[in-house]
């Protein structure tokens, strides 16, 4: 008699890091922009923190499912086996509270095949608990670092995975740095970093309960990839796809990478840059970096950032490039070794973990339309593209943009304030700090500028509807 054979089992997870990969940038809508990337980036040999993908078809077959949180038992298994793949990798184990050696921790940040950026989510250091932040501070003789580690974490699982005001933790640490007499929190010291991260510890229990950060590192994985399967549905997600046309049933892949700690010290560093500068198209790195940073500083515009290269800098700002000369040696020879690969020009993450150079994301960089066809142009003479590509490349629909308005040269007028240009052009418009009233008022035919401390991902509707959007703190980038 014939058996039957178990149903085959969907394979949700791949692996990547060590100059080996399970996907390449072929697999965007299985693995996301991001996660094809990844692989792609460690195919090629660049410094790439290992990890794994977890597809958009887990997150489909997820939102299929019904489910508000957790995983089920297929991905949990596979989840697990990319895990102790990666503890093969790193040396280190999950969870690991005993041992001498530096404790396993990851990232899970979200990556759909189109990019959109800053409009999901992320939570970093993920696999501390409260208990292991001693062993941490042993493991890596850096106590700042482990008590940063561990509210950092606290506050991106309370808010992303458990849905806590962000404005609660925001308060704490305003306050924090008022008491300590400093600007940022980089200032902090390891017993105030302390005292915040038990405020913040408090703030969880009271709104979700004591024990609502799970004690098992396994337990905050699944709950974290559920929360970013979450996001793709997420306000902020729906109104940019719906901005930018992108289609609904995408799904959004989730990428779990060993973590690199740009905020060891002073000879740490996170930062981001585009291979060229994409408002003119300079064939010079166009980016900015924080000093004892983690990405999601530079990218949150709470605090201002220093520029990349020196050609760039302004009076009184001091370049990656002046600071760590070796380094923005290694970061110059990976930008070359990507454009050469992808034959464009590139959006990258990066992170420097004392004096190491890690790179964390590449992407095909959004440009200006001026910026682009410089760009085509210069690729062309460099041998990278022939005369056709470059005509490819030059998006017709965007032609309008040269004629956006811009302020004019050479004419005499009062300045009452300067900060950095995102953008080419200028705009004009009433004032609003409300990105709802912007919104609402842009819909009733009034030009808006949108006013505010710093933007953030929930800010996406009013900066779509604003004329112009300024701010008192971030970067350009």
């Amino acid at each position: 008699m014939p058996t039957s054979s178990a149903p085959a089992t969907t394979r949700m997870t791949y692996s990547f890091g060590g100059g080996a990969a399970d996907g390449d940038t072929s697999m965007k809508l299985l693995l996301g922009g991001k996660g094809a990337d990844l692989c792609e980036m460690s195919r090629i040999g660049l410094p790439v923190p290992p990890g794994f993908v977890v597809s958009t078809d887990a997150c489909k077959a997820w939102q299929a499912s019904g489910a508000s949180e957790g995983i089920d038992d297929e991905l949990r298994a596979q989840v697990r086996a990319a895990v102790q793949q990666l503890e093969q990798v790193t040396g280190r184990r999950f969870g690991d509270v005993d041992g001498s050696a530096m404790p396993l921790l990851v990232s899970v940040r979200s990556g759909a095949p189109v990019s959109m950026p800053g409009m999901m989510e992320t939570v970093l250091n993920l696999g501390l608990t409260e208990p292991e932040v001693e062993h941490f501070a042993t493991a890596s003789g850096n106590e700042r670092l482990a008590w940063d580690a561990w509210r950092r974490f606290v506050q991106m699982y309370g808010s992303v995975v458990l849905g806590v005001d962000e404005h609660a933790f925001d308060q704490v640490l305003t306050q924090a740095r008022a008491d300590a007499g400093v600007q940022d929190d980089s200032q902090l010291d390891a017993a105030q970093l302390r005292s915040v991260a038990g405020q913040f510890v408090a703030i969880v229990e009271r709104e979700r309960g004591a024990g609502a950060i799970p004690s098992d590192p396994f337990e905050q994985l699944e709950h974290a990839i559920a929360a970013v399967f979450a996001s793709w549905n997420g306000e902020p997600a729906r109104v940019y796809r719906a901005h930018y046309g992108i289609p609904e049933d995408l799904g959004t892949a989730v990428n779990v990478q060993s973590m690199v700690y740009g905020n060891a010290g002073q000879d740490s560093a996170a930062g981001v840059l585009f291979t060229r500068d994409p408002a003119h198209g300079t064939r010079v790195p166009y980016g900015e970096y924080l000093l004892d940073a983690q990405g999601e500083d530079v990218v949150s515009g709470m605090r201002t950032p220093q520029p990349v290269a020196q050609a760039t800098a302004l009076e009184r700002q001091v370049s990656l490039e002046q600071l760590m000369p070796e380094t923005y040696a290694q970061l110059v020879q990976v930008i070359e070794r990507a454009e050469q690969h992808y034959l464009d020009c590139q959006d990258m993450e990066f992170c420097v973990e004392q004096g190491t150079l890690w790179m964390l994301q590449t992407r095909r960089a959004k440009r200006t339309i001026a910026a682009g066809v410089q760009i085509a142009v210069d690729m062309v003479a460099e041998g990278l593209i022939d005369r056709d590509e470059a005509l490819r490349r030059v998006e017709a629909d965007r032609l309008g943009e040269l004629l956006v308005p811009t302020f004019a040269r050479g004419v005499e007028h009062v300045v009452i304030g300067t900060g950095l240009a995102a953008s080419p052009g200028a705009a004009s418009g009433r004032i609003e700090i409300d990105p709802h009233e912007a919104e609402a008022r842009a819909a009733a035919g009034e030009s808006v500028i949108l006013v505010r401390a710093e933007t953030a991902a929930a800010d996406i509707a009013g900066m779509v509807a604003a004329s112009g959007v300024l701010t008192a703190r971030g970067g350009a980038t």
